[in-house]
């Protein structure tokens, strides 16, 4: 991509109503569009972010059997009547409407009330479970507070996993290839380092369920972390039966503000009873469906990541999420040698935004800082006098200068 083709501009100030880093970061380099309040449009430099965070869920979600559906967003009121979450005093953030026929309907904010019916044209035997049903899909959360960004939206992409099993031990089995799943997911796009599979309320149908929290002083909730065990227990369940049971020591735990990045639950027969979700065992007995649900966010990954991996002149983003692997920038007259180092690193396979606009070298390199692509590599009338480029690694900061036939290997190195 040539960044003078580029729908996006950099701008030096947030809206003065954006108080949170993540969204003033996304606006002023270009990622995203604030809409409303909690409502953001991406465009293209976010858009490419958020699909491969997605994608990074997929091939994980793929990798324990998931299998990808889209349901619709218009919800039944029937069915949610059914489990008593129709009723605002129950579910609070719902946004509703109406066809010309009076009929009511919801906006989704959860699909378990529309996924649980569907399944029941599909299970009936035991020989048609265990099933494992994901998607990408907007959700509408009418909620009272949205200030923290793409992390708490009114309108938001989530990825939600329904999981339908025989019994609990065939449940749990899944449920712990899930929690591996999940944690593989954040260290891949670079959030490992900061997240916590944490123990949280189960409610009716299990002792705990887990959250996976990230550390940041931007985040809403209260963990405490066992560093050693790499785990850690929400505010909400911080009790001795709890820590003796999980065989944690309070003197070890330390208290950090957290946000949830994703969470897993045992659902039990929640939704299997109201919906009469059954199937016939081998030996001819009718039994209930086993669930569990299993959720992520990818806008609230993305925004995550913004928070946390950036620093005073821009965003630093991970390479496996970031928008292009390569900010190839060109200062004074070397279009012919640029356009050619843009065409073979293409070629290679690299993602490179080329920037070949007609700007001062300060505004390009306070623009590529901002937008925070891995690499920079620099090519001048002055790196030409030794047929090298510069390149700058955007995290770490270090400058070297490389030979022109040796900067693919050298960006190869970089495993990008």
């Amino acid at each position: 991509m040539k960044q003078s083709l580029l729908f996006s501009k950099t701008r030096k100030d947030a809206p003065k109503d954006e108080i949170s880093k993540n969204a003033q970061l996304l606006i002023r380099a270009g990622f995203i569009h604030k809409e409303m309040a909690g409502v953001y449009s991406y465009l293209p430099l976010g858009l490419r972010v958020l699909n491969k965070i997605i994608n990074i869920i997929r091939e994980e979600m793929n990798a324990i059997d998931g299998q990808e559906i889209t349901l619709t967003a218009l919800q039944d009121k029937n069915n949610w009547e059914k489990t008593n979450r129709w009723d605002d005093s129950i579910l609070d953030v719902w946004f509703k409407t109406q066809l010309k026929n009076g009929t009511e309907l919801g906006l989704g904010s959860t699909h378990e009330e529309q996924i649980s019916p569907l399944m029941k044209d599909y299970i009936a035997s035991y020989r048609d479970l265990p099933r494992y049903v994901y998607q990408f899909q907007t959700k509408f959360r009418n909620e009272i507070r949205a200030k923290s960004g793409i992390m708490r939206c009114r309108e938001f992409i989530m990825k939600d996993m329904y999981s339908f099993s025989l019994d609990q031990s065939s449940h749990d089995e899944f449920y712990k290839k899930s929690q591996k799943a999940y944690t593989n997911i954040f260290q891949r796009i670079g959030l490992g380092d900061k997240t916590y599979m944490t123990f949280s309320s189960g409610g009716t149908f299990s002792k705990f369920s887990h959250e996976f929290q990230t550390i940041t002083d931007a985040g809403e909730d209260i963990i405490f972390i066992d560093e050693e065990k790499k785990i850690a227990v929400n505010k909400e369940v911080m009790q001795d039966d709890i820590l003796n049971e999980l065989g944690l020591s309070k003197d070890k735990l330390i208290e950090k503000k957290a946000v949830e990045v994703g969470n897993i639950f045992n659902l039990g027969t929640k939704y299997s009873d109201p919906f009469e979700l059954t199937y016939i065992d081998k030996e001819g007995n009718k039994k209930p469906v086993i669930m569990g649900c299993y959720g992520i966010g990818p806008g609230r990954v993305m925004g995550t990541v913004a928070e946390i991996l950036s620093d005073e002149n821009g965003l630093v983003w991970p390479k496996s999420i970031a928008p292009f692997d390569i900010h190839l920038i060109l200062l004074g007259n070397a279009e012919e040698k640029a356009n050619e180092i843009y065409k073979d690193l293409i070629k290679n396979g690299l993602e490179v935004l080329f920037d070949d606009r007609d700007a001062r070298a300060g505004e390009k390199f306070a623009d590529s800082d901002l937008i925070g692509i891995p690499m920079r590599v620099i090519i001048s009338e002055k790196t030409l006098q030794n047929n090298s480029v510069e390149l700058k690694d955007r995290a770490t900061g270090k400058v070297e200068m490389i030979e022109i036939p040796k900067l693919y290997e050298r960006i190869k190195r970089e495993n990008l």
